[in-house]
């Protein structure tokens, strides 16, 4: 019985996000039955995070033991053949059997994507926010800097369970600009539960002239304040990157 750790992408749109739900699709559900079929006893596939509904992935990791008497490529061939077209194995690992995707992480990097056009666009709206009008990039990088050291992110997002702390150190988050799209990537040790999201949409909407900084410093600096209002849309986030102490890379 070996332990392997497995990076995997997914398009979250037909998902009900990546933990186990009974009576729902969900990517740990998935796996697990491909899993089955290869004569998996285990009682559960253990993930580095939780992504929300609709939400992506192009580097998600997993793991779980398994008796497997054949090569690294011959079982992530055999799982790809038995999982669904809109999910797939990328890379097989072997390791400790203690290891853990979660609790051995050293951080997470996310991307979230938005097209800026007034006009609908059907081809990019399956993994991108439209927003209009565009957003100020200098703005969104005034917005952006405020988030980067380590803060109480209460008003933010919560965690997974109520005991656990708010505190999350961000060490990097940056916007791109290339003509109407525009991309944020946000790297941290962990995240809040609907966090990035909530990150997001503050920033588009300091873009937008919506909103200024000094509203979201008090946000950022009260976290005993009702969590700021507003959510972007699950389908334009990816989660590209989970880093370990033994780097694995990334897929992009």
């Amino acid at each position: 019985m070996e332990r392997y750790q497995v990076i995997l992408t997914y398009d979250g749109t037909d998902f009900h996000g990546s933990q186990f739900q009974a009576e729902t699709r969900t990517v740990q559900g998935v796996l697990e039955a491909a899993l089955r079929k290869l004569k998996w006893t285990g009682k559960s596939v253990l993930f580095a995070g939780r992504t929300d509904a609709g939400v992506h992935a192009t580097g998600q990791v997993a793991a779980f033991d398994l008796e497997w008497n054949h090569s690294l490529v011959n079982l992530r061939n055999a799982l790809n053949s038995l999982l669904p077209k809109d999910i797939s194995v990328l890379r097989l690992f072997l390791r400790n059997p203690d290891f853990h995707p979660r609790y051995d992480a050293t951080s997470r990097t996310y991307k979230y994507r938005i097209f800026c056009d007034e006009v609908r666009n059907p081809i990019l709206e399956r993994y991108t926010w439209q927003v209009w009008p565009k957003p100020d990039a200098h703005r969104l990088d005034e917005a952006a800097a405020l988030y980067i050291g380590v803060h109480d992110f209460a008003g933010y997002g919560r965690p997974s369970r109520d005991e656990d702390s708010t505190i999350r150190q961000v060490t990097s988050m940056f916007w791109t600009v290339h003509g109407s799209h525009m991309t944020v990537r946000i790297t941290a040790n962990a995240f809040l539960y609907h966090m990035v999201r909530r990150l997001v949409y503050a920033q588009v909407r300091v873009g937008q002239g919506m909103l200024d900084c000094q509203e979201l410093s008090q946000h950022l600096y009260n976290p005993g304040e009702e969590p700021l209002k507003g959510l972007a849309p699950a389908k334009g986030l990816t989660l590209v990157c989970v880093k370990y102490p033994i780097d694995i890379g990334e897929s992009d």
